[in-house]
């Protein structure tokens, strides 16, 4: 069955307003009051429901061959707006430390801006480390939205939150240093 062309691009470019939707919902529903915690489950729905078209987009592009430079740049900067809003919003409500935050933002946002800078050259597509670092973010990030707590006790939900937070810092800076390597062996290499 074909698809129509430009469907895994529509499916990147929605997760855009989906992450500022997301993000307001994240930020009225984190004082966990009796309406807030229902605003919290939605924001936390959306956020997985978002974060797991990034799989949908990118299989669809490949099993029907109809991958783009498009879509090899657009899709990482839609996963950053989205998981970006998730660990801003989850500093904001003072869930995260604000450090963390900023080491994975600083590393996910450096090497957009240096794809972008470069996006006439060539398009750089996300190498294997910085694709499971972006499942395992998503998995972190997903854990900790979701209110989790009211079911399985506040103590196992913030074990669980910090320990997911951890691999997903090791695995954005591992995967950083990874593309700053890969990006200086490709500009040394003659043409």
């Amino acid at each position: 069955m074909a698809i129509p062309r430009q469907l895994p691009n529509a499916i990147t470019i929605a997760r855009i307003p989906l992450a500022v939707i997301f993000f307001i919902l994240l930020l009225m529903g984190g004082t966990y009051g009796l309406d807030d915690i229902v605003i919290r489950w939605v924001a936390a729905i959306l956020f997985v429901v978002g974060i797991s078209t990034d799989w949908v987009d990118g299989y669809l592009a490949r099993r029907h061959n109809i991958v783009t430079d498009f879509g090899k740049l657009w899709d990482p900067i839609a996963d950053k707006l989205l998981t970006g809003a998730g660990f801003i919003g989850l500093a904001v409500l003072g869930e995260l430390n604000w450090w963390v935050v900023i080491v994975i933002l600083i590393r996910e946002w450096g090497i957009t801006i240096h794809r972008l800078m470069v996006a006439k050259e060539h398009v750089v597509a996300a190498a294997w480390m910085g694709k499971i670092k972006t499942a395992v973010q998503a998995v972190a990030l997903s854990w900790a939205l979701l209110p989790l707590h009211v079911v399985i006790g506040p103590q196992l939900w913030v074990v669980g939150t910090a320990i997911l937070m951890i691999l997903a810092l090791i695995l954005t800076v591992a995967s950083g240093i990874d593309y700053i390597v890969a990006q200086m062996r490709g500009a040394r290499q003659p043409s």
